[in-house]
């Protein structure tokens, strides 16, 4: 076997190993997965209660797949949310390897970061549903209508709301991972904040009815949390600008 062969079968080899530590990762993150949905499964009452306790409405189910539907989704999101750092830490032990000391102190400290951003923007999005978009909502009928809410119609519009909030709200650990990486940078965020307000302000616009006053409540703490994304990103430019000019100065004197 030549030098090229032996050269292109470990590079075969690497990539066999590499999907094969991936593949096992996901298996393990999947374990964790349904083992937190049997648990979400057991305690579906009292997640259920937690949700329709402040209702001044009762709702119903139009068949008995409904009922089946509410325990697949409620477990579902109990293993979905608590899942979430199971799974970075399974992608954090992947890129382990190709990482400096340095760096996978600093890429590790992003695993409870983004499940805390993560529930902050649940947390969130669940308040602006209770609190203004329902009202809002209900209070369009005047008694013109009889309200019969399902099971299945409010809990999907409740996702509907939340869900994106959770996701937008990683918004910060994103552009500071992407900086690391050389991606972006903060004077290029500064100089797309424009186009990136008009995304967040769309976005506000279609979890929310169509209310001026509920879109700008929803639109503003959004494009705060872009600002606070351009200040995290200059954060960790600013270290790899230091780490970049250490290093320069230290080749220089060798």
């Amino acid at each position: 076997m030549s030098e090229e062969q032996e050269n292109q079968l470990e590079k075969e080899m690497n990539v066999t190993g590499h999907l094969s530590e991936l593949r096992n990762r996901l298996i393990v993150t999947a374990i964790f997965f349904v083992g937190f949905f049997i648990v979400g499964f057991i305690y579906v009452k009292e997640i259920y209660g937690f949700f329709v306790n402040d209702l001044d409405f009762t709702l119903n189910v139009t068949s008995p797949g409904d009922i089946i539907w509410i325990y697949f989704t409620m477990a579902g999101l109990v293993a979905l949310i608590v899942t979430i750092p199971i799974l970075c830490l399974q992608i954090w032990l992947f890129i382990k390897p190709g990482l400096t000391p340095n760096e996978q102190k600093a890429s590790l400290a992003y695993i409870p970061a983004i499940f805390i951003l993560f529930l902050i923007g649940l947390a969130f999005g669940y308040f602006l549903f209770v609190e203004l978009i329902l009202p809002f909502l209900l209070s369009l009928n005047d008694g013109m209508f009889n309200e019969l809410f399902t099971v299945d119609k409010y809990f999907k519009f409740m996702l509907h709301v939340t869900l994106p909030f959770a996701i937008l709200f990683e918004i910060p650990i994103i552009a500071m991972f992407l900086t690391s990486l050389g991606v972006i940078t903060p004077d290029y965020m500064r100089k797309v904040r424009k186009y990136a307000y008009f995304v967040l302000v769309i976005i506000g616009t279609i979890v929310t009815p169509p209310d001026f006053i509920l879109q700008t409540i929803v639109a503003i703490p959004l494009i705060l949390l872009y600002e606070i994304s351009i200040y995290c990103s200059k954060a960790v430019y600013r270290k790899k600008l230091k780490k970049h000019q250490e290093f320069m100065e230290k080749d220089t004197i060798e």
